[in-house]
């Protein structure tokens, strides 16, 4: 009940600065799944995620005396973008520390929102190395460190989340699909949720690379992953807070693991159907749809789209992951023989009509008869891969497929 009471706090505390986002149905969710989908737009925030409402919550409730001191973050995406904007409404000062691998993009905006009163730091090459030093300075100099998730302050404004599209829906919810990171959105959410609407499923959605709350969970301890997959950064953490898992393993109904091609296809169709661009983060709740359909026929279902910040350079990266996810993108590494034409022959004999050659990479030595080609085929339908694929074999070329060879194939390619 105290966090409850806290959500509630935060609420007011929050209701001249962070504006409520829309929740509004997608028709053509609805009609894929046949359910009321309702998607909870955060992405359409002041910072262009729901990171503003923790943030300000806890800079905003600090003491005089703390506020007089300033604070300390470390983050290189929304967590930094909302402290930020907190600092320069407040008129505090704020040092953010950012690893030095940091986005151009990123490091601008954080510096948009904070202006003169914020300070970055580029320190070390990961978010571990920019935590490190944040806290140091936070300690060495009194300053109050400002956690992304694992504080009370930052949860409750978080859950207010909640409490905003209860309000905007009219008729019960019957699920609601929360993207994981750190756990602070599920916290909140949950809380608010199990307390005002118990009925409703809460379903936390991971990427199958970080899956560190449901990990956490099955473990029955708050376990670190050896090592994830960034991808998805607004929710790839190796970690959640001790506390936001103390919170969620008792609320949440379920935990979807979303693979991260999944998660891309979801992107590129957010942007080719409704003209939405979503960060891989903000998509997760949506991507975790497909997993739950048989569940959610007829119910009304919300999705919380957690933010919108994506850097455009990544896009060829999105396209990719999606092409391979949904089988329409193939790597071989294949025995090509050395003499003129033979490229010519592979394209008329093995390629199929809507087949089409995306990577090359070949280096001739003229001392052998064969040398190793790699290749990249882009096909129209995911069923078009075993027929090349015997095409390949009847023509006499030996081949690897490198697909499912992911060290070897991330050497190579990527």
């Amino acid at each position: 009940m105290n966090l409850y009471n806290e959500i509630l706090k935060a609420k007011e505390q929050l209701k001249d600065v962070v504006p409520s986002t829309p929740l509004s149905e997608n028709m053509n969710l609805s009609e894929e799944f046949q359910a009321k989908i309702l998607l909870k737009r955060e992405d359409l925030q002041i910072v262009r995620s729901y990171k503003i409402r923790g943030a300000y919550n806890k800079i905003k409730s600090l003491s005089e005396a703390e506020k007089q001191n300033g604070i300390v973050c470390a983050s290189a995406g929304n967590h930094a973008q909302g402290v930020a904007y907190s600092c320069n409404l407040l008129k505090i000062e704020g040092r953010i520390y950012m690893p030095k691998t940091t986005p151009k993009q990123k490091i601008k905006q954080v510096q948009l929102f904070g202006k003169s009163f914020v300070e970055i730091i580029l320190t070390g090459d990961t978010f571990d190395d920019a935590y490190a030093s944040a806290k140091k300075d936070a300690e060495e100099n009194h300053k109050t460190f400002i956690h992304p998730f694992d504080d009370e302050k930052v949860i409750a404004g978080q859950g207010t989340v909640a409490i905003e599209f209860l309000e905007q829906c009219k008729e019960p919810i019957d699920y609601v699909f929360i993207p994981i990171g750190g756990g602070g959105l599920l916290s909140g959410v949950a809380t608010y949720l199990k307390t005002v609407s118990p009925n409703t499923k809460i379903i936390g959605v991971e990427p199958l690379g970080a899956p560190s709350m449901k990990t956490a969970i099955e473990k029955g301890k708050n376990v670190a992953l050896e090592s994830i997959d960034k991808f998805v950064d607004g929710a790839a953490v190796k970690q959640v807070g001790s506390l936001t898992y103390a919170i969620s393993k008792n609320l949440v109904d379920d935990i979807i693991l979303v693979p991260e091609g999944k998660v891309c296809s979801t992107i590129l169709r957010l942007y080719n159907e409704e003209a939405m661009v979503v960060e891989p983060a903000g998509a997760l709740s949506i991507a975790a749809l497909d997993f739950y359909k048989e569940q959610i026929k007829g119910k009304t279902v919300v999705c919380i789209v957690s933010g919108s910040n994506n850097d455009i350079l990544r896009t060829e990266e999105i396209k990719e992951r999606s092409l391979l996810y949904e089988g329409l993108k193939h790597y071989f590494m294949i025995q090509f023989p050395q003499r003129p034409g033979a490229l010519k022959e592979f394209v008329n004999e093995v390629l199929g009509d809507e087949d089409d050659i995306t990577y090359f990479q070949f280096a001739q030595k003229n001392n052998r008869e064969t040398g190793p080609v790699i290749v990249g085929l882009e096909i129209k339908k995911q069923e078009d891969v075993v027929p090349l694929k015997e095409r390949m074999l009847q023509k006499g070329y030996q081949y690897r497929y490198l697909n499912e060879k992911e060290d070897l194939f991330t050497q190579l390619i990527r």
